[in-house]
């Protein structure tokens, strides 16, 4: 599965473009649409280079991702997951043990259990609930749901 113009459309809605390296919330230096391996202060892309590198990060995403999830998704749960992925791990290969619950709801079944689990990955590091994070929750919920 790939991901689509709707899922596409959400991770950049919630990623600024940023062609200058820079420290997101959590302190790890970005670049792009929240992009984040290999980059170091100072350094800087172009728009094109910084598409390439989305598309390469959603692709190792979208690689991964059936080692988590082994139920059939439609379009709209795969493109929410694809980013909440992109999100939080930088992949899919740490979501089970980034998210337990989501994943064990998944692979149930329990389709409500698991936009409810998302609505739940809000918090930083430091247990506060970070406003941006519940509206790309929110955002990624009701696409699942969609």
């Amino acid at each position: 599965m790939r991901i689509s113009p709707a899922g596409i459309d959400l991770i950049k809605g919630f990623e600024s473009l940023r062609l200058e390296a820079y420290r997101c919330p959590a302190g790890v230096w970005t670049i792009g649409w929240g992009h984040t391996r290999g980059v170091q202060p100072g350094m800087r892309i172009t728009p094109d280079r910084a598409a390439e590198l989305l598309a390469e990060d959603i692709a190792q995403v979208e690689r991964d991702l059936p080692a988590a999830v082994h139920v059939n998704l439609t379009q709209g749960q795969w493109d929410a997951l694809v980013s909440l992925c992109f999100n939080l791990c930088g992949g899919a290969g740490r979501l089970p043990k980034t998210c337990p619950r989501l994943v064990a709801c998944l692979n149930a079944g329990d389709f409500a259990g698991a936009a409810r689990e998302l609505l739940d990955i809000d918090h930083a590091a430091g247990g506060a609930v970070l406003p941006g994070l519940r509206r790309r929750r929110e955002a990624e919920s009701k696409l699942f749901l969609g």
